[in-house]
């Protein structure tokens, strides 16, 4: 039986095309870069550089207007909306600048959520909610809704949420954006103990801090990769 798909990205010749009040507005143009599995990156760029696009397209939330995009050695970029959809729940685990959390729900539901929509049995939904937020240091505070929490214990319940799916790639959108300068070094330094645990990280920021952090930084401008670099982090 063979191994996990060693590359977990794979994007050739990806464009976006805005159509706007009749005017065409090319948002990527013809991004190519691949990303192996426990590698974790950071793509870099000035605002309207098409990194927010390029995260839209790895993270399934849209679809390129040509190019190919694989997942696994999946083609994503020819998938249905349904297709995506799956994909987005069982590949994919999201942390966002805004946390994105059920203000009603208490963290443990917040991180079991994704599993009631993939329709796990309670039992293991149950197990597998506790042990995500076991990996973020969140058990003690994991009947706590979001008011009670503090912002770094908020991302962290994101994080945990992100993790409970065992996701091949972790999608971090200005995860420490909200966040005071102690706090994010914490995240980060979250960020970097999953790492070691082997998944694949993305982080898109306009930090130069956070980016130093990953082991390679993408810079886009003008739709395109100006830079792909290493860091030695």
């Amino acid at each position: 039986m063979s191994g996990p798909e060693p590359v977990v990205i794979a994007a050739e010749g990806l464009t976006k095309v805005y159509k706007l009040d009749e005017q065409e507005v090319a948002a990527l143009r013809g991004v190519s870069l691949t990303v192996e599995r426990n590698e974790f990156v950071a793509i870099m760029g000035p605002s309207g550089s098409g990194k927010s696009t390029l995260m839209n397209l790895i993270g399934c939330l849209d679809t390129p207007t040509s190019g190919e995009y694989r997942l696994n050695g999946r083609l994503v970029s020819a998938m249905s909306e349904d297709e995506l959809a799956y994909i987005r729940n069982r590949e994919i685990g999201f942390v966002f600048q805004v946390f994105n959390l059920l203000a009603r729900a208490t963290a443990f539901h917040n991180v079991e959520l994704p599993l009631v929509y993939a329709g796990t049995k309670k039992a293991e939904r149950k197990d597998r909610a506790r042990r995500a937020l076991e990996r973020v240091e969140m058990t003690a505070r994991m009947s706590h809704r979001p008011s009670e929490l503090s912002g770094g214990e908020r991302q962290r319940v994101a994080i945990a949420r992100a993790l409970v799916n065992e996701p091949s790639l972790l999608l971090a959108d200005e995860p420490t954006g909200n966040l005071d300068s102690r706090t994010g070094r914490e995240i980060l330094g979250l960020f970097h103990r999953l790492h070691e645990q082997g998944h694949a990280i993305i982080i898109v920021t306009h930090d130069r801090e956070v980016a130093g952090q990953a082991q390679r930084v993408i810079h886009i401008r003008d739709g395109r990769i100006e830079r792909d670099e290493r860091t030695g982090a």
